[in-house]
């Protein structure tokens, strides 16, 4: 019977920590808003890898999206964020795709944005004076 019952406090401790905890936001945290791009120079030439985050939308060479949701879900190294997303192409306005991009912060200038985990890119935050043509 002892072993039943320490059985159970070990399940229910493992279920416990196997469960993540989702937060669900309507705004990309405001800590992510800002002009990302790949290196310092590609915010200074207003290179097309430039990727703007807004509290409701997100923009980039290869579309403009409206945020849906985001998701957030606890990590040990902190959040890491899912934004869904209803996009479209610069040149096909009238189609509307879905798309869910993974934002993880990894300090208060970089951070690291993919489709999934194993296609994230590190990306820097621009400064608010640099000329980029898609904020």
């Amino acid at each position: 019977m002892r072993a039943i019952a320490i059985l159970a406090a070990a399940a229910t401790l493992v279920a416990h920590a196997a469960i993540a905890d989702v937060k669900r936001h309507e705004l990309i945290p405001e800590q992510l808003r800002g002009s990302w791009a790949p290196s310092a120079d590609a915010c200074k030439n207003a290179d097309k890898s430039i990727i703007v985050l807004a509290a409701k939308a997100y923009t980039s060479s290869e579309a403009t999206c409206a945020v849906a949701w985001v998701s957030e879900t606890a990590a040990a190294r902190g959040p890491v964020y899912s934004a869904h997303l209803q996009c479209a192409k610069p040149n096909d306005s009238a189609r509307k795709t879905q798309s869910d991009v993974i934002f993880i912060s990894k300090g208060v200038d970089q951070i690291s944005i993919g489709l999934r985990f194993s296609d994230l890119k590190d990306y820097q935050r621009c400064p608010a004076s640099e000329p980029a043509t898609t904020r």
